[in-house]
């Protein structure tokens, strides 16, 4: 855990200092009587780095000596153009500090912010997300190998205004960092009832209510399509129900957030190939988005009223497993043939929206699920995709991708897509025909029929949820992908 702090207190004497450079090669006052001090190194460098240009989250490393032989590591982070620094580029150059400092060996970090209060509290948030490491399985690891960081000091003329800045992106960052880690977490340990217990421990202590819905009580509820996903599992399926009342008035309809919780997903008797089948432990990513915005929330008194609702279920094949070609009974009466067990998030999902509709009645819907491959075909890794009935919501969501850096891209719905997933036996079948045809669409527009007219949007995560290759403030692996992006949409519209 790393400790945060924020100071009107120069201190030239850290072992490792960071200074800001624009692309103009400009240096903050402290920096240079830092350069003075150390007889012109920080400016002798800037001249002999022929590949540094200032822009943001480039790094450099200068070594000084001061008078008493102690060495001091000078990290010069280029910080761009200051037109077009916002707090996206701030968090991403925290993560730029994050990725050197991490594996350098240094246990303290001291960073010259000057007059930057709120740029000084992104940068923070963006090293405690960049330092993210998730080795809790990792026995044999060297000392060398270990992070060592503990301490983190930030130069503001200000300092009280920065650390009240921070107070509210730390809250933010927590819950990042919680989603991160069940969504880590192999399919062994976070399973529905262990992934439910999580929530519960972690929200509760918080204020929030936390509902857990066993297999029973969801039979009762007539949610044929969420059980018949995990019926080839040892593991009892769940529903979870995460209530916030922020809002002064505890009447207001409430903010609603649905998400896919398959803690692992094998494909059922429709087996996905063997070959990276290790990473379906993040296809509860979805759910992960959903626990954090509510921890989010209530961890920074946000005056709304929210709730989050989760399926959580493990896709297993087994002599009690879903077969191809059967029908279920969805909660909202329609009946779905299951053409692939491997589509069956959307079925989680479409006794998920129709719950929490009928019970509920929200605002809006807004459900997140690493539902299709083809989203990924389609939009890579540097956009989710967003479907909605509702050009306001779609508005609000694409600009808060924005504002926090978590960026959508709307895709279509449409009468043809519909079509495609009519059955011959049933209301709807959980496969669009053919099934290589926009396939993203039409899970989407399978999803629009067990809306109602709630506004309602659906955010495909499948190609932001988990990174092969690091970025600033997502090191390789889980992302949390929707937290900043909900936090952002719903501080910006709807908080009194």
């Amino acid at each position: 855990m790393i400790n945060f702090t924020f100071t009107d207190n120069f201190n030239e004497e850290a072992s490792h200092i960071c200074i800001f450079v624009n692309e103009q090669k400009e240096l903050s006052n402290h920096a240079m009587l830092l350069d003075k001090k150390f007889n012109g190194v920080i400016s002798k460098g800037l001249k002999s780095f022929h590949n540094f240009f200032g822009k943001a989250g480039e790094v450099k490393v200068l070594t000084a000596t001061s008078k008493g032989d102690d060495i001091h590591r000078i990290i010069i982070i280029g910080s761009g153009k200051d037109s077009e620094r916002n707090n996206v580029v701030a968090q991403n150059i925290g993560g730029s500090i994050a990725s050197f400092i991490k594996s350098s060996g240094a246990k303290s970090l001291f960073v010259d912010c000057e007059n930057l209060e709120s740029f000084a509290a992104d940068v923070a948030f963006g090293i405690k997300l960049g330092c993210y490491n998730f080795d809790k399985y990792r026995t044999t690891l060297k000392d060398h190998e270990k992070p060592t960081l503990e301490t983190i000091e930030l130069f503001v003329n200000d300092a009280h205004k920065a650390t009240e800045s921070f107070r509210r992106n730390n809250a933010i960052a927590d819950a990042i960092l919680a989603a991160r880690d069940v969504i880590s977490e192999p399919g062994n340990i976070i399973y529905p009832e262990s992934y439910a217990e999580v929530i519960r421990d972690t929200l509760e202590p918080l204020g929030v209510e936390v509902e857990i819905i066993g297999e029973r009580e969801m039979k009762n509820l007539g949610m044929g399509a969420l059980l018949g996903v995990g019926q080839g599992s040892i593991r009892e399926s769940k529903l979870v129900v995460m209530k916030y009342m922020g809002a002064e008035n505890e009447d207001d309809q409430p903010l609603a957030f649905v998400g896919k919780g398959v803690t692992f997903d094998t494909g059922g008797i429709s087996i996905k190939p063997a070959a990276n089948m290790g990473d379906m432990k993040y296809d509860m990513s979805g759910s992960a988005a959903v626990f954090g915005i509510i921890y989010a929330l209530a961890a920074r008194d946000a005056k709304v009223n929210a709730v989050g609702v989760v399926g959580l279920v493990e896709n297993m094949p087994g002599g009690n497993a879903q077969r191809p070609g059967d029908v279920v009974k969805s909660m909202s009466g329609q009946t779905i043939e299951i053409l692939n067990t491997d589509a069956e998030g959307r079925l989680v999902l479409a006794d998920a929206l129709w719950y929490t509709q009928e019970k509920f009645k929200p605002k809006f819907m807004i459900d997140l699920a690493t539902l299709t491959g083809a989203v990924i075909i389609a939009l890579g890794n540097e956009f989710g995709g967003l479907f909605s009935n509702n050009e306001d919501l779609s508005a609000k969501l694409l600009e808060a991708g924005k504002d926090s850096g978590e960026q959508l891209w709307r895709l279509p719905l449409c009468a043809e897509f519909d079509k495609m997933i009519n059955s011959s036996i049933a209301d709807v079948a959980n496969l669009g025909t053919p099934s290589s045809n926009a396939s993203s669409s039409t899970a989407a527009q399978f999803l629009q029929r067990f809306v109602n007219n709630v506004p309602w949007a659906h955010l495909d995560i499948a190609g932001v949820a988990n990174l092969n290759k690091g970025k600033p403030i997502s090191p390789k692996g889980a992302v949390g992908f929707g937290v900043r992006l909900l936090n952002r949409f719903v501080e910006v519209n709807y908080e009194q």
